[in-house]
């Protein structure tokens, strides 16, 4: 790429969770607003030959059968030990209570599932990939 010249931005299409309706239900907050980050088990990226989310990348959220529903912009990833997730992350996550308790809680399930598959051990040490982003296209503004 020559110098000077504009970096291409990456795209991703994906729906969140593991079954139709978290990726439903979890959807539903990103076009509400209320859910702007997300985290992931880097294990699972390593596993899929995937790249971990890029700041200034966009994502296409799509439900579970792959229809597009918002597209969503990344502004800032963290890899950390799974036990140093904050509580930040928990409530900008946007799910149940949105506290660090129930983060873990409902994390720990989804990793230790992942983990399985993998053949792998969860740890409380586990790289999470914390991703915040912002939405910036609602294929419908109703919800």
């Amino acid at each position: 790429m020559p110098a000077g010249a504009p970096r291409p931005q990456t795209f991703q299409s994906w729906a969140f969770g593991h079954d139709a309706d978290v990726a439903s239900r979890l959807a539903a907050l990103v076009r509400k607003g209320v859910k702007t980050a997300t985290s992931g088990l880097l294990w699972s990226y390593e596993a899929e030959q995937e790249d971990t989310p890029e700041v200034g990348g966009y994502s296409v959220i799509t439900d579970w059968e792959g229809r597009p529903l918002c597209i969503i912009q990344t502004l800032e990833v963290i890899v950390r030990p799974f036990h140093e997730v904050g509580a930040d992350i928990a409530w900008e996550e946007g799910e149940g209570d949105r506290s660090l308790e129930y983060w873990r809680e409902v994390h720990w399930e989804f990793f230790a599932e992942e983990c399985a598959q993998l053949g792998r051990a969860p740890q409380d040490d586990m790289p999470v990939v914390s991703e915040r982003f912002r939405l910036v296209f609602d294929q419908s503004p109703d919800i």
